[in-house]
């Protein structure tokens, strides 16, 4: 059984890789739940249970009690009054029971058709390698009857029982797909409610309600979370923890006991930032570095993973989540890496921990008996990016001459010169002359052998063809967007120089700034890892200068922003007339027009005209 799991993990990794998409987190719910043809999105709430829910097309039948009548076809049929169709919906198909054996009323908010919302998973129809069953798919009918139903209630019930509609066995009638948040916070994954299912509600904190099904979990089952990111130039402590937490060792000054008000919301996230800047001491390559603070956002978990609240809103403290990123520069890429988390409670004894470095994640989990997390480099066959001069004679074509034909025609022309001086003295020349017929069958013979290959002079460059160009901008490109994955900004500065002239160094740098930045990914910037030249055809430019010239080109870029441990990959399209020129015996980018630029990867949105999104 332990040979299966490793196979199974290794094959997982495998697929991981070969299947990337727009938004990875460092864990995928395999159930299949989230595209079951019936999903329910369960809302627990301080007076009232909500219930979103969307069934499919072809399941109706199961939906007859509160279909309107005017979607019935035969308009003459008898029908219960609307009253007793609900509250039988709610008695005898999807119900909910207090633990005082209380069944909620339902009340109808809206019934309307919609299309189904996209939760689809990347395994889809794939077999799993687990359960040996084909991971379902989605229904191919995307339409569906979505409901809104409240099931009001008096008091804070210490639990709460959900039944989906059963047959006389006791067995689910449909398939039923389903996630239960209390208040803001989602309490399992995707799953399917096959059976009566048990929620015990912990009012005082959300976090720790929970069903009494043990596989009935959710797998961020903690909000206090350390992810260690380390790349070149750079380690990242990222930390997220609890509001309600933060009172074991600060003041939150908040003006009551339940809420954030939307006023105090900047301060308090201010004030923890500053307070978490004096704990959890990072250490990398044994010295203890000052960290700096990146940035603190609040945050919010659900299925989908870690989220930036964008919005001010009021919160409540018991759900409300801070996020704080702590940036250490390096030289270079580090040796070794280490926290010494010393955040525990009572009831913090547990605290889930990631490093990150560029060959991925490396879970494990800090306890007060085992609290430093310890990162070291292992990495093989990795190279950390660098930026270097792209020297013309590496990217233009190279001059062949036959070099035994050019050394006879030396001889014949040296031979003719003789034949004509001995002419002149009225001399013998059957000697020479047998010398040049000998040298002008060997310049003949040898033409397509012992040939020499020498680089072409600047001044003979002439036009660069199109595969010429395509390398030339290949190059140019992948250094610019390698001299971003410094830090610090001088080292920005420095690299840039090495491929751009001085006077354009300001404006290369805003303008990959707001290509690069991520605002949604809490002001992260975006790793390219890949560029693909599309267009790139140049001109020589209408002056005195023969070694600059005008490349009109089109490219894309596909990269990723990493936080939280969560990779968000994203391609661009760039659209640009770029101007170049041999300086020294290298490439130089002197002027940069871009025309056009956006994002092709799914979900994206337009980017504005100061290249935001």
């Amino acid at each position: 059984m332990n040979l299966f799991k490793h196979l199974y993990a290794l094959a997982l990794t495998v697929l991981l890789t070969a299947f990337p998409i727009t938004a990875w987190p460092e864990w995928i719910n395999l159930t299949g739940a989230e595209t079951s043809p019936n999903i329910a999105e369960i809302y627990v709430m301080d007076d009232h249970v909500k219930v979103k829910l969307e069934l499919n097309t072809g399941d109706t039948e199961s939906s007859e009690e509160w279909v309107p009548d005017d979607w019935i076809e035969d308009q003459a049929m008898k029908r219960a009054p609307v009253e007793d169709r609900i509250s039988h919906f709610a008695t005898n198909m999807l119900k909910f029971i207090t633990n005082e054996g209380e069944t909620l009323a339902a009340e109808i908010v809206l019934v309307e058709p919609r299309m189904r919302v996209d939760r689809r998973s990347p395994f889809a129809g794939m077999i799993s390698l687990y359960t040996r069953q084909r991971v379902p798919e989605p229904p191919a009918d995307e339409r569906v009857l979505y409901a809104e139903i409240i099931y009001p209630f008096e008091g804070k019930p210490d639990s709460i029982i959900m039944i989906p509609p059963l047959d006389d066995q006791g067995m689910a009638e449909v398939t039923l797909g389903f996630i239960a948040y209390h208040k803001s916070v989602p309490v399992i994954d995707y799953r399917y409610l096959a059976a009566p299912a048990t929620l015990n509600l912990d009012w005082a904190d959300p976090w720790r309600s929970m069903f009494d099904n043990p596989d009935m979990k959710r797998h961020h089952a903690s909000a206090t979370m350390s992810f260690l990111y380390i790349e070149p130039h750079e380690v990242r402590h990222e930390i997220m923890i609890r509001v309600k937490d933060m009172e074991n060792w600060m003041d939150l000054g908040l003006r009551g006991n339940a809420f954030i008000e939307p006023d105090e919301l900047e301060d308090l996230k201010q004030r923890i930032a500053e307070f978490l800047l004096t704990r959890n001491t990072v250490k990398v390559d044994d010295e203890a570095l000052e960290p700096v603070l990146d940035r603190s956002d609040y945050i919010t978990v659900d299925v989908t993973g870690i989220r930036i609240l964008e919005e001010p809103q009021r919160l409540e403290i018991s759900t409300a989540v801070v996020g704080v990123i702590l940036a250490y520069l390096t030289d270079g890429m580090p040796q070794q890496a280490m926290v010494d988390w010393d955040l525990f409670t009572d009831q913090i004894q547990r605290v889930p921990a990631t490093a990150i470095d560029p060959a991925g994640p490396m879970p494990t989990y800090l306890t007060p008996d085992d609290n430093v997390h310890a990162w070291a480099y292992f990495l093989k066959n990795y190279t950390p990016p660098t930026v270097v001069k792209v020297a013309v004679k590496d990217t233009v074509g190279k001059i062949t001459l036959p070099a035994l034909s050019i050394g006879a025609m030396v001889v014949v022309i040296l031979t003719g010169w003789w034949i004509w001086q001995l002419r002149r003295q009225q001399l013998p020349y059957m000697l020479p002359s047998l010398a040049l017929v000998t040298a002008l069958v060997i310049a003949l013979a040898a033409f397509p052998h012992m040939q020499l290959t020498i680089h072409r002079p600047a001044a003979m460059i002439g036009n660069l063809s199109t595969n010429e160009t395509k390398l030339i901008m290949s190059s140019l490109l992948k250094n610019v967007y390698r001299s971003f994955d410094f830090r610090n900004e001088s080292d920005v500065y420095d690299k840039l120089a090495l491929i751009v002239q001085g006077d354009l160094l300001e404006k290369i740098v805003l303008q990959m700034r707001r290509s690069l930045s991520d605002r949604r990914a809490v002001g992260a910037q975006a790793r390219v890892n890949d560029i693909e030249i599309l267009e790139a055809t140049a001109e020589p430019l209408p002056s005195n200068d023969d070694e600059s010239f005008r490349i009109k080109t089109k490219w894309t870029t596909q990269g990723s922003v990493s936080h939280w441990g969560q990779i968000d990959i994203r391609k661009n399209y760039y659209d640009a007339i770029v101007n170049i020129k041999d300086i020294d015996g290298y490439w130089m980018i002197t002027g940069l027009d871009l025309l056009e630029k956006k994002r092709l990867d799914a979900g994206a949105r337009p980017y504005s005209e100061d290249g935001n999104a």
